[in-house]
C-alpha cells in the first residue's frame, strides 16, 4: 500500500506520489509571533511534525519549510507597547517557540525563514502581478490585488465569488475597488515605527500577510511543490489568496496537495482568551510533561476536531505510562524494523492511510501487550522502533516512569530497604505502612522476582 493523503483542494484521500522521485518539498504556514504558543499552535506544528517524520520513514528524502511572520500590525503594537525594537520583541518569541515546541519533541524544518528576510522576492512577485494587471496600487497607496481578475479564485475554500460578495462589508476608504480585493503592500503609517519600514518602488510600506508564503515557499521549494500545509482557519482567505498571487504570478499550479489539520477546543468549546479557555504550551508544561502532551494529540486523527481537557490529559498521560511500563525492565536491542512483520504491517497501513495516528497508536498497544506477554527483546525493539516514527517512546523506561517525583532517589530506595527488612521480619503491618506512605507521596511500589522498583504515581 501506498501513501495515501486526504487534499483539500480535491477534497478526496489520493495516492501520494512526490514530482521529484523520492524527493517530497513541503511549506507550512507557521507563527506569527507577537506573542508565546498556545495549544492550538502546538496542535498545527504536531500535525506536520508526524507527517514529514512518517515520510522520512517512509525513505523520502524531505525538505520541510516552516515559515516565521515577524512583521505584522500586532507584532509592531506588541513592540510598541514594550518599548522595545520589532527584532527584539521577534527574536524572544522565536526562542520560547523553539524553547515549547522542542519540549514535544517537535523538530526543527528544514527552512525556517523569516518573513523580513524575503521582502526583495515578496516585491518582485508583486511588480509581477502588477504587470499582468492582477495588482493595482491604491489611492491610499497601498498595493491591492484584484480578486475577480483570477478566475480560479474560491476553488481551494469552496467559496463562490457570489457568496463572498453576499456575506461582505462594503469597503470605506480603503482604496480598494472592490471590497474582495486584499493588500499586498501596506503603504507606511506616519506613527509607526521605522524598523517597519521598507523602501519600495510604491514607496516606504511593509508587505501584506498573503505575499509572504507565496514568495518564501517559491523561493525555498520552486515555483511547483508537494504539499502545503496549515490550520483549517488558514484555508480562506489566506491559502486561497496565496493560490491567487501564486498561480496569477506563475501561471500554473503551484501546489499539488494542501493539507490543513483541525480546529482546536477546550472543554468542547472554542479556545479563547475572552472565554477564559486560553491555555499557552508553557501553562501545560507546568503540569503535563511534553512527551504526554504530544502523545495526547497523537490519539487524534490531523483532520479531526481536537479536544483539549484535563481529564483528556490525565488519561492520555496513563496510557503513555501503559507503553512505556511494557518496555520497563527488558533489554531493548537496536533492531531495524522489518516492515513485513504482522504489527508493523498494520502500523504502516495506518499511517499511510493519511497518516492515521490513532490506528497507529492502537497497534502500538497490540504490540506492549505482546510485550508484556513475552518480554520480548525483539517485540520491545519494535515498539520503541515504531514510536520513533511517532516522535514518542525514546527516553530510558524507568527514567521516564520515575520523572517528576520531586523526590530525592536515595531517600525512596531507603524507605524500600526498610520494607524490605520489615517483610522478612513478618512485620506486615509496617510494610504496608511504608508502601502506603510512599503512595500518599505519589510513589508507586512494584514488586517482582527480581526486586521492589517505583515510578511516580
Amino acid at each position: 500500500m501506498t501513501l495515501r493523503i486526504y487534499n483539500s483542494l480535491t477534497r478526496a484521500v489520493e495516492p501520494f506520489a512526490p514530482i521529484e522521485p523520492g524527493h517530497v518539498r513541503m511549506y507550512v504556514c507557521g507563527m506569527t509571533i507577537y506573542d508565546l504558543c498556545h495549544v492550538g499552535h502546538a496542535r498545527m506544528m504536531m500535525a506536520f511534525d508526524v507527517a514529514q517524520r512518517w515520510l522520512k520513514a517512509s525513505g523520502y528524502r524531505v525538505t520541510y519549510v516552516r515559515n516565521i511572520t515577524d512583521i505584522e500590525d500586532k507584532i509592531i503594537k506588541r513592540a510598541v507597547e514594550r518599548g522595545i525594537s520589532i527584532r527584539e520583541l521577534t527574536d524572544e518569541m522565536i526562542a520560547a517557540m523553539h524553547r515549547d515546541i522542542g519540549a514535544l519533541g517537535v523538530e526543527r524544518p528544514t527552512h525556517e525563514p523569516r518573513a523580513t528576510d524575503y521582502v526583495g522576492q515578496m516585491l518582485d512577485l508583486i511588480g509581477t502581478l502588477e504587470g499582468k494587471g492582477l495588482a493595482y496600487r491604491a489611492s491610499n497607496g497601498d498595493v491591492n490585488y484584484a480578486v475577480r481578475k483570477f478566475p480560479g479564485y474560491g476553488k481551494l475554500s469552496g467559496k463562490s465569488l457570489d457568496d463572498l460578495r453576499a456575506g461582505e462589508r462594503v469597503a470605506v476608504d480603503d482604496g480598494k475597488l472592490d471590497p474582495l480585493d486584499f493588500v499586498l503592500w501596506k503603504s507606511a503609517k506616519e506613527s509607526e515605527p521605522d524598523d517597519a519600514k521598507w523602501a519600495s518602488g510604491y514607496g516606504p510600506g511593509r508587505p501584506g500577510w498573503h505575499i509572504e508564503c507565496s514568495a518564501m515557499s517559491c523561493a525555498l521549494l520552486g515555483e511547483r511543490f508537494d504539499i502545503h500545509g496549515g490550520g483549517m482557519d488558514l484555508q480562506f482567505p489566506h491559502h486561497e489568496n496565496e493560490i491567487a498571487q501564486s498561480e496569477g504570478a506563475l501561471g500554473h499550479p503551484f501546489v499539488n496537495v494542501w493539507m490543513h489539520n483541525g480546529f482546536l477546543n477546550v472543554d468542547n468549546e472554542k479556545m479563547s482568551k475572552s472565554l477564559g479557555n486560553f491555555f499557552t504550551i508553557q501553562d501545560v508544561l507546568k503540569r503535563y510533561d511534553g512527551e504526554t502532551l504530544r502523545y495526547f494529540m497523537l490519539r487524534t486523527h490531523y483532520r479531526s476536531p481536537f479536544n483539549f481537557s484535563d481529564v483528556n490529559l490525565d488519561d492520555a498521560r496513563a496510557a503513555l505510562r501503559r507503553l512505556y511500563t511494557a518496555l520497563d525492565g527488558i533489554e531493548v536491542p537496536d533492531a531495524a524494523i522489518d516492515w513485513a512483520q504482522p504489527q508493523a504491517a498494520a502500523f504502516k497501513a495506518a499511517m499511510d492511510d493519511d497518516f492515521n495516528t490513532p490506528g497507529a497508536v492502537s497497534v502500538l498497544f497490540e504490540l506492549a501487550n505482546a510485550v508484556n506477554r513475552s518480554r520480548s527483546g525483539a517485540d520491545a525493539a519494535l515498539l520503541r522502533g515504531l514510536g520513533a516514527t511517532l516522535g514518542i517512546l525514546q527516553q530510558a523506561p524507568r527514567q521516564y516512569l520515575q520523572a517528576g517525583s520531586g523526590l530525592d532517589e536515595s531517600a525512596i530506595r531507603a524507605q524500600i530497604d526498610a520494607r524490605a527488612a520489615a517483610k522478612a521480619a513478618r512485620q506486615f503491618a509496617e510494610a504496608d505502612r511504608i508502601r502506603a506512605e510512599l503512595l500518599a507521596q505519589g510513589i508507586v511500589l512494584q514488586d517482582s522476582p527480581s526486586g521492589t522498583t517505583w515510578m511516580k504515581a
